[in-house]
């Protein structure tokens, strides 16, 4: 599977964003997809994950701010961002597994997309 990340920018605090993660070359339901995201000067962190069955999971910086969802029409899935913080400035990247279990950490997972940047102003 490819996958192609898009929707980052630049925003003010308390604005919203909302990042794509779409898939080619196999079904994106196949896999359990995961948002992970790197600071500057910081490793890469998990942000959320929606399964195949489409269960969600979120780190805890982000409940209640994020929502990570799938369309299989479109065969994308998407991170919903609002009340957005300086603290969410990142490269943003989704990434796909087949592992089965809750996969938090980025060895787990074998596909990537290109990160795509979400700067979040003061």
């Amino acid at each position: 599977v490819q996958l192609q990340a898009s929707g980052g920018g630049l925003v003010q605090a308390g604005g919203s964003l909302r990042l794509s993660c779409a898939a080619s070359g196999r079904t994106v339901s196949t896999y359990h997809i995961a948002w992970f995201r790197q600071g500057p000067g910081k490793e890469r962190e998990f942000v959320a994950r929606i399964s195949r069955s489409v269960s969600t999971y979120y780190t805890g910086s982000v409940k209640g701010r994020f929502t990570i969802s799938r369309s299989n029409a479109k065969n994308t899935v998407y991170l919903q961002m609002n009340s957005l913080k300086p603290e969410d400035t990142a490269v943003y990247y989704c990434a796909a597994s087949t592992l089965v279990g809750l996969a938090t950490t980025p060895g787990m997972y074998s596909y990537w997309g290109q990160g795509t940047q979400v700067t979040v102003s003061s």
